[in-house]
């Protein structure tokens, strides 16, 4: 019997309930994000861009934007291999290209402020392998992620649920 045959029969631990359905109770918030998360897509490699919304939301611990990000990232035709590495991805960087890895750093940067500012050879590093124009985009979209995690771990949504390329 294999580990999953010996789950799938296990009781799993009962999902837990979310606080707010926060988009129901602030519309025009939600769809302000929306327009946000669109204008964000505009001139970013949507690769680096679900690599980068993956690695925020590992940093932040949101499993509801994992869970989407994800799938929208397999259905895509990402690799399981690329997307399990990401938690480790300083140790695994030949996974990536140096794009990537630019963007998956100044990702880290951005997202843990706590650590202090974005330091210099990150930012520099991710401007030699974007245009400004990329850049721009890229650092909108590293910001937006983290606001989506913030709504999804402060209310509590419920990963598992999402289905590839519903958003």
């Amino acid at each position: 019997m294999t580990t999953n045959e010996n789950t799938a029969h296990t009781p799993r631990v009962p999902e837990h309930i979310p606080r707010m359905n926060w988009s129901e109770h602030a519309p025009e918030v939600f769809k302000a994000m929306l327009q946000l998360e669109k204008a964000t897509r505009k001139h970013l490699d949507p690769v680096v861009a679900e690599l980068v919304k993956i690695r925020a939301s590992q940093l932040n611990h949101c499993a509801f934007c994992l869970d989407m990000h994800t799938k929208d990232a397999l259905a895509a035709g990402e690799s399981v291999e690329r997307i399990v590495q990401l938690s480790a991805w300083e140790e695994s960087q030949h996974f990536y290209t140096a794009k990537e890895v630019a963007a998956i750093e100044l990702t880290e940067a951005i997202t843990v402020l706590t650590d202090g500012f974005v330091p210099d050879e990150v930012y520099e590093k991710a401007a030699k392998q974007f245009d400004e124009v990329e850049l721009a985009h890229l650092i909108a979209s590293i910001n937006t992620i983290n606001v989506w995690n913030r709504f999804a771990v402060s209310t509590r949504m419920v990963p598992g649920h999402y289905v590839a390329g519903s958003h």
